[in-house]
C-alpha cells in the first residue's frame, strides 16, 4: 500500500511538472542575440532615418538635387566634391536614365546604394572605360524595358536606391559645378513609387533603445538584405520584435540594449569593427560592400553614411595621437610626411584630410571656414621636399597658414584621410599615414 501511495505521488508530480512546463512561456532571446540583432538592425535604421529627413526637406523620387559645395547633411562629409543626391525607384517596367557629361582630368562617379548602405553600382570611367560618359539606364535585373540606341544598361538587384553624384571640385570650382549640373536623371516607363517607411527617428548621439524593434518588421520588409549569411540575424530580429510586445520581455530587452548592445557597439567603434590600426590610424576592413560583415556595415553607416567601395576610395580614421591619447582641440599636433611618404603618390585623383567632432561627426567650426586640407590647399613643402600638416586651435608660429587645420579648443575630434582612386601601397592596403605627434 505504501509503495502504491509513493507511485501515485510520483505520477502526480510528473504530470504537474509536464503541465507546468507546457504552460510556461518559451525562453526569450539571449543577451548576445539581442545585442547582435540590435546592431544589425541599426544599419537599416540609420539609412531610413536619413531617407525620412531627405523627404522632409523636399526630396522627390527620381529627381536629382544639386547641392552647393559644402551643403551636406550627414556625418563626415567629403568636402572635396560637388554633391548631387537622389532617392530613386525602378521596377520590372521602368528604368532610370542617367546622362553624364564628358569629364576629364577630375574625379567623378554616380554612386548607387541600396537601403542597407551597400553599393550596387558606380557609373564612371573606371567601371565603363568604353562608355565613360553619355547615356545610361539603371534597370532592375531582368526588367524588360526597351532602351534608346547608344544607352549603356546598368543592371542592379534592388528597386529603391540612394544616389550620390560626386564631381571633384579641384582648382576650378566653377567648372566642377557646371559639370555637376549636367548630370541629369529621367525615367523610361511608369514606376510604382513606394511610400517612405516611417520608422523610429533618433539622434545618432543618443541611439534608440527597445523602440528600435518596434520598427523592425517595417525596416526589414521594406528592403531585403541581399548579403549572404544574414538569415539568422533576420530571424532573431523578427523574433525580438515580437518579444517586445510582452511587457516583461520588453523591459529586459531594453535593459540588455542599454547595457550590452551599447557597450558592444562602442567597443567596436575605435577599430571600425575588424579594422587594422597602425601609427594611430585605423584602416577599415572594407567599406561600401560588406558581404557578411554586418558589424562593419553598421559602424560605417554610423560614422560616415554612403561610403563607397575601396576601388573608388580608401578611408583612414584618426582617433588618437602617437601616444594613444584621443585627439583634442586643446593640443597642437603635427603630421609629418617625408618626401618618400607624400600622400599624392597614392591617389590617382586626390587626397584630403578632414576633421569632425568626435560626438556628432560634424565639421569643426572655425573663423576661416576651413574644414579640410588637400592637394588644392596651396600647401607649403619643406626644402627637403617634406610636408608637415598642423592641427591646432591657433596657428602654430612655425606653421604656414595653408598647412594648418583649425581645431577648436575644448573639442574632441577625429580625422578622416581619404585617397580617391587609390593606387600603390594604399590600394594594396600596406600604407598608413604617419603618426600625429603632440607638440
Amino acid at each position: 500500500m505504501k509503495c502504491r501511495w509513493i507511485l501515485s505521488g510520483l505520477l502526480a508530480t510528473s504530470v504537474w511538472a509536464t503541465s507546468a512546463a507546457a504552460q510556461s512561456p518559451p525562453a526569450g532571446p539571449s543577451d548576445q542575440e539581442v545585442s547582435d540583432a540590435y546592431i544589425y538592425l541599426l544599419s537599416r535604421l540609420l539609412v531610413l532615418r536619413q531617407q525620412q529627413l531627405d523627404f522632409k526637406q523636399g526630396f522627390k523620387w527620381n529627381q536629382l538635387v544639386h547641392r552647393k559645395p559644402g551643403e551636406v547633411d550627414w556625418p563626415n562629409p567629403n568636402l572635396d566634391v560637388a554633391y548631387s543626391e537622389a532617392w530613386v525607384a525602378i521596377d520590372e517596367k521602368s528604368c532610370l536614365t542617367v546622362s553624364v557629361p564628358k569629364i576629364t582630368g577630375r574625379y567623378y562617379t554616380v554612386h548607387f546604394l541600396n537601403g542597407w548602405g551597400e553599393t550596387v553600382a558606380n557609373i564612371n570611367e573606371r567601371v565603363y572605360p568604353g562608355h565613360p560618359f553619355g547615356n545610361f539606364a539603371v534597370c532592375l535585373k531582368g526588367a524588360q524595358v526597351k532602351l534608346p540606341a547608344g544607352t549603356q544598361r546598368v543592371d542592379v538587384p534592388v528597386r529603391h536606391m540612394r544616389v550620390l553624384s560626386r564631381v571633384e571640385l579641384g582648382a576650378d570650382w566653377k567648372q566642377a559645378i557646371a559639370l555637376q549640373r549636367q548630370v541629369r536623371f529621367g525615367v523610361i516607363g511608369k514606376t510604382a513609387l513606394p511610400p517612405v517607411p516611417r520608422t523610429v527617428m533618433f539622434d545618432p548621439e543618443k541611439l534608440p533603445g527597445v523602440e528600435a524593434f518596434e520598427s523592425a518588421e517595417l525596416a526589414l520588409d521594406s528592403e531585403p538584405d541581399l548579403n549572404p549569411g544574414m538569415e539568422k540575424l533576420q530571424a532573431d530580429t523578427r523574433a525580438i520584435a515580437q518579444a517586445v510586445k510582452d511587457p516583461a520581455q520588453r523591459q529586459r530587452i531594453d535593459q540588455v540594449i542599454r547595457t550590452q548592445a551599447f557597450a558592444d557597439f562602442h567597443k567596436a567603434l575605435p577599430n571600425v569593427g575588424h579594422g587594422t590600426r597602425q601609427n594611430g590610424w585605423v584602416l577599415p576592413s572594407t567599406s561600401g560592400a560588406y558581404m557578411d560583415d554586418w558589424l562593419v556595415r553598421t559602424l560605417v553607416n554610423y560614422g560616415g553614411i554612403w561610403a563607397n567601395t575601396p576601388q573608388e576610395v580608401i578611408y583612414y580614421k584618426g582617433f588618437v595621437d602617437s601616444s594613444g591619447a584621443p585627439l583634442s582641440g586643446d593640443h597642437v599636433y603635427k603630421l609629418h610626411f617625408t618626401k618618400a611618404q607624400l600622400p599624392a603618390q597614392y591617389a590617382t585623383h586626390f587626397w584630403s584630410v578632414i576633421g569632425v567632432d568626435a560626438a556628432g561627426k560634424r565639421v569643426l567650426p572655425n573663423a576661416l571656414k576651413r574644414y579640410l586640407l588637400n592637394n588644392q590647399s596651396g600647401l607649403k613643402y619643406g626644402a627637403d621636399g617634406s610636408l608637415t600638416l598642423y592641427f591646432a586651435d591657433k596657428k602654430p608660429q612655425d606653421a604656414p597658414e595653408s598647412n594648418w587645420l583649425p581645431t577648436p579648443k575644448g573639442t574632441d575630434y577625429n580625422l578622416t584621410f581619404r585617397f580617391y582612386r587609390p593606387q600603390g601601397a594604399v590600394a594594396d592596403r600596406t600604407y598608413f599615414p604617419p603618426s600625429l605627434v603632440k607638440q
